[in-house]
């Protein structure tokens, strides 16, 4: 599995602990941001740029509260993001709305609750059926 992470200057630890924590689970880190964004809106940019040119299916953004990540990577046409602050939500995300990203923010997720979000987020499939309308009608704003 491929996962892309980014990060501002605000989120940048807590993405440096998640990558490390991904790696040792044998997952392939692509991180766009090895060094931090001077803001959020690069860095969510640079991750959505990178799963919808190369087709990845999941993505973590972090900045302070994950919402100015959400927000500047749900206008692109084609990607859908999420604020996610618990496990329900990044569960309940990936699997009836396809979200190719979560966003994490460093200043309300700790480090051991960031990695049991991102582990439900990981293991979760989309189930399409049902949701597939929504995920279209989603994909095809802006």
């Amino acid at each position: 599995m491929q996962v892309v992470l980014g990060s501002d200057k605000d989120g940048f630890e807590l993405k440096e602990f998640v990558k490390g924590y991904l790696e040792k689970q044998g997952i392939d880190v692509i991180d766009v941001t090895p060094e931090p964004a001077k803001n959020f809106i690069d860095s969510s940019l640079a991750v959505t740029k990178k799963v919808l040119q190369d087709g990845i299916k999941k993505a973590i953004m972090f900045d302070e509260y994950g919402v100015g990540s959400t927000m500047a990577s749900g206008k692109v046409k084609g990607m859908v993001t999420a604020n996610v602050e618990e496990e329900r939500t990044a569960h309940m995300t990936a699997l009836h709305n396809g979200a190719k990203a979560i966003a994490l923010g460093s200043g309300i997720v700790s480090k051991e609750l960031a990695k049991t979000i991102i582990k439900r987020y990981l293991e979760t499939d989309y189930a399409g059926g049902r949701h597939q309308v929504r995920l279209n009608m989603l994909e095809e704003m802006i």
